[in-house]
């Protein structure tokens, strides 16, 4: 047997755990090309080049994450392997032999992991192609290419990625002594103790951070995001490696509890694992909160303008016509021929710009609109709630309403002179029913014919059931008419056009991009989050196998040693979990108070989506690794 094959063969003799470790680098690799797909794509660079940019630069911050997570399930694979090591060095293995072998064995690990995430990768591209498109929302459909710019990268990229971590590896192994690598993970542990000071500065720095982020509001938050991430990271730290191991060292002084049926096997070792495992858990909570809170963000981003869009819009299809406009009437009789097919409603209304004097003789131009045109709008909108009923002399005041406007704070009964006609105005409203985002007065259609006005403009809405099926007729409108997209307005300002579902597709396009970006990032940041736990955790299994092994001749049955690997396994896996969930709504929740929108819904989903993933996650590790322990007793 040459010395490579024997490298070889040691990669499979350690399957169980480098299994782990080989799928968790395939799926970054993955991940890594489909993004390189997209990027290279020729059809997503015509359709928007912007998210080639964007998923360029979101290979770059895989690769990194890739690297150090590589690195570091690594030095955990070589610690674990330290007593294998020195067996070998005891049989006559030279250390340049043992550090030879060990960069075999991560370079063929990583060309595998390389090789297979491409031709996963290769094997699903359609399918993904496809997924995207509906993503995007992409109007033209995004064909399979032969993508060898994509496989020639990626491949290049992580084969000198798993190149350079090797040389890392290989140098963790310098420097250790022969009865270092022999005694491995068995040399006794001392026992675990924490400061008490500590303990209460990570309890004290959660909450500071905590109780900052919930209070403040609007810009404040972004003032308060840096200061308050980095108490939040200082407490997490010290949650993990000093008040967790208090808090089961305070449990185990407790005799009610520790005494307790099987508690005595349960925390005899937990605090040992705690602070074993913290700097693992840290990582695992920081990482698992920026999932949680870049992809709530994207989220609740989307979700935001989306609603606000529709709230803002209460029509499918909206033309104002400016004085003068002599294709006013033109245009209308298009829209309403492309809107033929569909059952729509339609409605206009004329409104008047004359000077408006409040009781101190200040003078400024207002829009005017008549009593029963807006009564009209109003019902096909089915704002019913805001009609008006007015009398000769009286009027409302509208103030345009979007998602995030309030009613202002200003008298609603007042006398004012609108033109050369003195009224009452009896109240204000908040109203978007029409939609030319400035206030208006509402008058009496009598006092409406008696105004003379300095400039007159028309609205016309059209109100269709089904309004998301309007964006190709709002597109080929907008293109017909030369509006131009970014203003909704012609070239000579004479008309302004807006089709709600084109604008709904713009956004969603647009966020659609953001978003399958963040979700792909969150998802390898969550995947190696799972796998680091799992890594910690198969690292001791060998010696929780010598330790129930032991504790079962003396009498512990199946089922008491199910609950107390499960409960173990739970607190394990759950607490840093737990704390990122935690984390992430408290972020979610800043994110909320600064926009004043109710992120509660995509909150929600997101946090109890990773949540539902893990938990089958758990499931899993539990099933296999109670197994494991089994087997050996």
């Amino acid at each position: 047997m040459t010395f490579r094959q024997f490298a070889f063969n040691n990669v499979f003799r350690n399957k169980r755990i480098y299994a782990a470790y080989f799928l968790s680098s395939l799926f970054s690799v993955l991940v890594f090309f489909v993004y390189a797909i997209f990027a290279f794509h020729p059809g997503l660079s015509k359709i928007n080049p912007s998210v080639a940019v964007g998923l360029h630069l979101a290979e770059g911050i895989i690769y990194v994450f890739s690297f150090i997570f590589v690195l570091v399930s690594m030095s955990a694979f070589l610690k674990s392997r330290k007593k294998e090591f020195g067996l070998m060095v005891m049989l006559g293995m030279t250390n340049q032999q043992l550090r030879r072998m060990v960069f075999l064995e991560n370079v063929l690990i990583g060309f595998s992991a390389t090789v297979s995430g491409i031709a996963v990768g290769l094997v699903f591209a359609k399918l993904i192609l496809m997924a995207a498109q509906s993503i995007l929302s992409l109007d033209q459909a995004l064909p399979f290419y032969l993508p060898w710019q994509a496989v020639l990268l990626t491949f290049s990229a992580f084969l000198i990625l798993f190149i350079v971590i090797s040389f890392f590896t290989v140098s963790i192994l310098k420097g250790n002594k022969l009865i270092d690598l022999i005694k491995g993970s068995s040399a006794p542990k001392k026992e675990p103790k924490a400061s008490i000071a500590l303990s209460i500065l990570a309890a004290l720095l959660l909450v500071v951070g905590y109780a900052i982020a919930l209070v403040v509001r609007e810009e404040q938050v972004v003032i308060a995001m840096i200061p308050v991430t980095i108490l939040v990271i200082i407490g997490t730290y010290f949650l993990f490696t000093q008040l967790s191991v208090f808090t089961i060292n305070r449990l185990k002084e407790r005799k009610s509890i520790f005494w307790k049926k099987t508690n005595l096997v349960l925390f005899s070792d937990l605090a040992y694992r705690m602070k074993d495992n913290a700097r693992a858990f840290f990582f695992v909570a920081i990482v698992s909160t920026v999932a949680f809170s870049a992809i709530g963000s994207l989220v609740g981003f989307r979700s935001m303008l989306t609603s606000a869009l529709v709230n803002d819009k209460p029509f499918a299809l909206e033309y104002i016509s400016n004085q003068g406009n002599k294709q006013e009437s033109e245009h209308i009789q298009a829209i309403e021929k492309e809107l033929t097919p569909i059952n729509y409603k339609k409605g206009s209304i004329e409104i008047k710009h004359a000077p408006v004097k409040n009781e101190d003789g200040d003078s400024t131009e207002w829009a005017i609109v008549p009593q029963s045109e807006y009564n009209q709008l109003a019902r096909i909108a089915g704002e019913t709630d805001k009609q008006v009923n007015l009398k000769s002399n009286e009027a409302v005041l509208l103030y345009f309403q979007n998602s995030f406007s309030n009613l202002p704070d200003l008298p609603k009964k007042v006398s004012r002179q609108i033109g050369e006609q003195n009224v009452q105005q009896i109240d204000i409203q908040l109203t978007n029913v029409i939609g030319t985002f400035e206030d208006k007065f509402v008058v009496s259609d009598e006092l409406f014919k008696k105004l003379e006005s300095t400039k007159t403009d028309t609205y016309y809405a059209f109100q269709v059931e089904n309004w998301k099926s309007t964006v190709d007729s709002g597109k080929k409108l907008m293109k017909d008419m030369g509006v131009v997209e970014t203003s909704g307005h012609d070239m000579n300002n004479m008309f302004q056009f807006s089709s709600l579902a084109y604008d709904w597709n713009i956004i969603n396009q647009g966020y659609g991009a953001v978003l399958f970006i963040g979700l792909f990032i969150g998802a390898v940041f969550f995947v190696a989050a799972g796998s680091f736990l799992y890594f910690r955790l198969y690292a001791d299994l060998e010696d929780e196998k010598q330790k129930f092994s032991m504790i079962g001749k003396l009498g512990l049955t199946d089922k008491e040693l199910s609950k107390i690997l499960t409960v173990q396994l739970a607190l394990l896996f759950f607490v840093p979990i737990l704390v990122a969930v935690i984390h992430g709504a408290v972020a979610l929740t800043a994110l909320q108070h600064m926009f004043d929108f109710n992120l509660f819904k995509s909150s929600a989903l997101v946090l109890g989506t990773f949540t539902a993933v893990q938990l089958v996650y758990f499931l899993f590790i539990r099933f296999n690794y109670i197994r494991k322990i089994k087997e050996s007793i």
